[in-house]
């Protein structure tokens, strides 16, 4: 497994459109994997392999590269950096973090705080309240140079560490790089093991999904495939204190075959192919359910007359923090599925 890629893509930032850094790397490993590449108006990169035929059936995964982040909104005289969300962060999740503040000129690294008292002198009232992510600041440490350093438009990053643990990974932005590493490895294992495909493949690496899978809508629109494959993340809140009914996957149970969320229901007919499949081939798997959220495949599914569409997910615990997590054994056996299906089609 090429844990030194999947280590590479999830410590590159890239925050919903500022997408260009993970965008070069991951064009870079694409090189030779795919006939064409190319970058559409939003910023997706859409790699696509030839088909068989004159007008072979298009398969397309979908592959978002932004990580959950912030976007400077202001300076203040005295350099601290005042920034707006994008992506959903719960607020608890931000006290005293490292961050990487990456402008046009360079990176500097900082650390988040909440504006208002430290525990010291905060009043048991104070202690009760938890602030908005749109109220915390980012200090690097600079004073009144700051302002000729960062600029309103820059953009920030949590800035910790990819670990492995055991049979599991831990970083932050797992919520998408997996699937990054997915979309480049599945192909890459297809190439390695000589097998052949008749439709066209498309990856589409794409951008702002976290504000609204928006790379996936214009992307999906232009390709306009017969199906097509959300790859992403999912809760697998198999910890304690959430009951087992709650859990949405189990860690080390296989890839999530991905069946219904608050954005989309996959097609039930993807689902049983998949299923079957993965049986034949002897891949792990677990059906899964979220009660909320969304991802791409909701978008290729909706694009202009619609797609077939299904999900193919990696149960990670603690998502949308620093310190995601997930089990090698599950993303393995998403690279597997993700190989069978293209082969068989």
């Amino acid at each position: 497994m090429n844990i030194d890629l999947l280590k590479r893509l999830c410590e590159t930032p890239g925050v919903p459109g500022r997408e260009h850094r993970i965008r070069d790397l991951i064009q870079s490993e694409a090189e030779g994997l795919f006939d064409e590449i190319r970058i559409d108006a939003l910023g997706s990169l859409i790699c696509t392999r030839k088909g068989k035929g004159e007008n072979p059936k298009k398969l397309m995964l979908l592959c978002h590269m932004d990580e959950i982040g912030f976007l400077v909104s202001h300076v203040t005289d005295k350099g601290f950096i005042n920034v707006d969300p994008v992506g959903g962060f719960d607020p608890r999740n931000l006290f005293s973090r490292r961050v990487l503040v990456c402008t046009e000129n360079g990176d500097h690294k900082g650390v988040m705080n909440a504006e208002g008292k430290p525990i010291h002198i905060q009043s048991p009232e104070e202690r009760k309240k938890m602030p908005e992510p749109n109220e915390f600041f980012v200090d690097i440490g600079h004073g009144p140079e700051t302002k000729t350093l960062v600029q309103v438009g820059d953009y920030v990053v949590m800035n910790e560490p990819f670990e492995e643990m055991g049979e599991k990974i831990v970083s932050k932005a797992l919520d998408n790089r997996i699937a990054c590493w997915l979309g480049l490895e599945a192909v890459r294992k297809l190439v390695e093991d000589g097998h052949t495909h008749d439709c066209e493949v498309v990856v589409a690496f794409t951008a702002q999904e976290e504000v609204g899978l928006r790379g996936a809508k214009t992307a999906a629109y232009g390709i306009q495939p017969d199906i097509g494959i959300g790859v992403d993340t999912t809760l697998s809140c198999d910890t304690p204190g959430v009951p087992d009914k709650d859990r949405t996957t189990l860690q080390g149970a296989g890839f999530g075959l991905h069946m219904k969320d608050g954005s989309f229901i996959a097609d039930i007919g993807l689902v049983r192919e998949i299923e079957a499949l993965a049986k034949e081939k002897g891949i792990a798997y677990q059906r899964t359910i979220l009660a909320r959220g969304g991802q791409d495949g909701a978008a290729v599914q909706q694009a202009a007359a619609g797609s077939r569409a299904v999900g193919i997910v990696v149960g990670t615990r603690y998502i949308h923090t620093v310190a995601e997590m997930i089990d090698k054994r599950d993303l393995q056996a998403a690279r597997e599925i993700l190989t069978a299906i293209i082969a068989a089609h």
